[in-house]
């Protein structure tokens, strides 16, 4: 399996529910480091996964429109404990609609997974698989 990986980062507000979160259940900011990573078993006809640039284009639009948000706010989310690994879930699933809708270019339908990890710090990520 071929693979190729792109990255951004988002900022976001959000508060969760539940004790399991102790002080995260006030609203607090989070910084992610976005990993998107899409692969296949054959390169395409020009010997690549997907175009870079576009795929680095496609995960810019995803992030930045969760980024400077307080996600508590955004009807998508009511009601929904916006963990790392929902998110990681959620920029995955929006990637694979624009690669669906044809935004990364007619190779790219030859994608068969995405993978996307949001790293909250150093030592502390989470991700999120996926087949087209």
């Amino acid at each position: 399996m071929f693979s190729i990986t792109v990255r951004d980062h988002m900022m976001v507000a959000h508060s969760f529910r539940g004790e399991v979160f102790g002080p995260a259940q006030r609203l607090h900011g989070a910084t992610f480091v976005v990993d998107a990573t899409f692969r296949r078993p054959d390169l395409d006809v020009d010997n690549i996964v997907v175009d870079i640039g576009l795929a680095t284009t496609e995960l810019g639009a995803v992030v930045g429109a969760l980024s400077y948000r307080n996600l508590d706010d955004e009807p998508d989310f009511a009601g929904i404990n916006t963990s790392t690994e929902f998110l990681a879930k959620v920029v995955a699933d929006r990637l694979a609609d624009r690669i669906h809708a044809g935004a990364l270019g007619e190779g790219a339908r030859g994608i068969a997974e995405i993978a996307v990890t949001l790293h909250e710090s150093h030592v502390a990520s989470a991700s999120y698989e996926r087949p087209l």
